[in-house]
């Protein structure tokens, strides 16, 4: 990670549940994260360790990165690396502070370099990310729309570039 003129993404949301149950979902590994993508995390969660988010059915994988930091309950923060773009890893930092009703989750998303072509979609990413983690640790479901939306992402894994298949990126080292 280099220095650049790109601004880091700061995203603040408060969610009605407990600091604890947020971290369980961030840091939950061998299952699925709905409002992470649909993905499923894998990997120690010890700083050093490599780690992946994978396709429900873990043939694809979409986020490769390394763990900087795990201060539980309240700091995990990894690098990040969409393998759909061949871009060099950027920081994502999940800070969790206990509030009066809940937890605030500030997520940043920062070190980028000059040739990121995905940092303006990023942004977006991450608000729906944080809209749906709120909604599915509060009520205990996810939008219809984020469920069509998964079902449709499923069905077109085949389109899907061959730098996301497992053994590709077991090859490539990560």
């Amino acid at each position: 990670m280099t220095d650049n003129p790109l601004k880091d993404h700061v995203f603040t949301i408060d969610i009605a549940v407990p600091r604890q149950r947020v971290w369980d979902e961030i840091t939950k590994t061998g299952r699925i994260q709905l409002a992470m993508n649909n993905t499923v995390l894998e990997g120690q969660l010890t700083p050093g360790s490599k780690l992946r988010y994978y396709s429900p059915n873990k043939q694809r994988v979409f986020v490769v990165g390394e763990v900087v930091e795990v201060t539980p309950p309240r700091r995990f923060s990894h690098t990040f690396k969409l393998l759909m773009q061949s871009e060099e890893p950027s920081l994502v930092t999940w800070d969790l502070e206990e509030t009066t009703t809940g937890c605030r989750v500030t997520l940043t998303h920062s070190g980028w370099s000059t040739q990121v072509k995905t940092h303006k979609g990023t942004a977006g990413g991450w608000v729906e990310i944080l809209k749906v983690m709120k909604q599915e640790l509060e009520t205990g479901d996810i939008p219809l729309k984020t469920k069509i939306i998964y079902a449709m992402m499923g069905a077109m894994m085949f389109m899907l570039p061959k730098a996301t298949k497992v053994d590709e990126v077991t090859r490539s080292g990560w």
